[in-house]
């Protein structure tokens, strides 16, 4: 019976070595440039450590979300190039540009704001971002002309480089994504007739880099895909080629024989059927464990696979083990790579109705993460 090391309770084990192999596996089949996201902390699995693997796998930029998380990869001595994207009104662009990030610009305003803080080091770098049909952020469709004429101008004297233009897709359907990227081709062509031709032109993140080649162009934003997570619901990820890098994981912290009959946890939603072992596991909702996932979760304990017995607790669960030999200190795993005979994310993700996106991303900061390199 396979146990973790005495007196861990609790922790997710991060393969770097699996981060790497899904860059180096991906960077192969789009055949363009890798922009490596690794907003939220990496998708729950560190970013500092899963930019390290990724761009030892062949990515050769960083994308996050804002720029307090282009920062910390700086202070964790990361030189390479990272673009953040989403930033609060009213952000000063100083400190960004100082320590060379390249910013998404999604208004006139930003490009302005952009400009005003380029210094005697050189141009700030930008990404600008066209709203193309998914109805957030980027630049409005009626104002590309005005905001690819100044982008032009502000190049002209020395106060901003265009790195790329962007863009984000619904994955809604091929169709619909096909008349994004041709709006896409649209905003390109008039930031040519402006004079605008950046290196990097950008619109297809893990889903459309697999399932839409067409929306490849030069550059591809991997998120899910590079931490071995498929973004299909009908594909997984051992049918992609990716390895999951994240497997979570506790200690059985008790073990009790109870009769038929008896209620588990708060509001007794579940009760035993007949008599049978119960096993605590140190890991709530609170760690990021979805408590919708209540009674239905499933958890692996020495080779075979149970269920969550009633609701998830802020810190602890019960897992109904029937008359299987499960002692303290056993390993219960959550979740990681299922060719090892393990539930997968997504199965949590079933679970929980939501997608496996959050179920890695959720996991909080009271988890230990130990790195490995498999």
């Amino acid at each position: 019976m396979s146990r973790l090391p005495a007196g861990v309770m609790r922790e997710a084990t991060i393969d770097v070595g699996a981060i790497e192999a899904n860059v180096r596996h991906l960077r192969r089949l789009t055949d363009v440039e890798v922009i490596a996201v690794v907003k939220a902390d990496g998708y729950g699995h560190g970013a500092a450590r899963s930019a390290t693997a990724a761009l030892d796998g062949g990515a050769t930029r960083l994308g996050v979300a804002d720029i307090g998380e282009a920062l910390a990869l700086r202070r964790a001595g990361i030189m390479a190039p990272i673009v953040a994207w989403l930033h609060a009104p009213g952000t000063s662009f100083a400190e960004a540009a100082a320590a060379h990030i390249e910013l998404g610009i999604s208004t006139f305003e930003q490009l302005q704001q952009a400009a005003a803080v380029a210094s005697f080091d050189g141009p700030v770098s930008v990404h600008i971002k066209l709203e193309t049909g998914l109805s957030r952020n980027g630049v409005a469709p009626e104002e590309y002309r005005v905001v690819f004429a100044e982008a032009a101008r502000l190049e002209r004297i020395g106060k901003l480089r265009v790195i790329g233009i962007f863009s984000h897709l619904s994955n809604a359907s091929a169709d619909e994504d096909r008349a994004a990227l041709a709006r896409f081709n649209t905003g390109l062509g008039i930031a040519a007739a402006a004079g605008i031709a950046p290196p990097l032109r950008h619109i297809a993140a893990t889903h459309a880099a697999i399932a839409l080649p067409e929306s490849r162009l030069n550059c591809v934003r991997l998120g899910i895909g590079i931490y071995g997570l498929s973004p299909f619901a009908d594909r997984t990820s051992a049918e992609l080629g990716l390895r999951p890098a994240m497997t979570l994981r506790a200690s059985v912290a008790a073990v009790r024989r109870v009769p038929a009959g008896t209620g588990i946890s708060y509001g007794y939603t579940h009760r035993t059927e007949s008599e049978t072992t119960l096993a605590l596991v140190p890991l709530g909702y609170a760690d990021g464990v979805p408590r919708s996932a209540s009674s239905g979760g499933p958890v692996e304990i020495g080779g075979s696979t149970f269920r969550v017995a009633g609701r998830i607790a802020m810190d602890q669960f019960v897992v109904d083990v029937g008359d299987s030999p499960v002692a303290v200190g056993d390993e219960a795993v959550l979740f990681g790579d299922s060719t090892l005979g393990v539930p997968s994310a997504d199965t949590w993700a079933d679970a929980a109705g939501t997608i496996n996106y959050e179920i890695v991303t959720r996991i909080g900061p009271r988890v230990p993460r130990r790195q490995v390199s498999s």
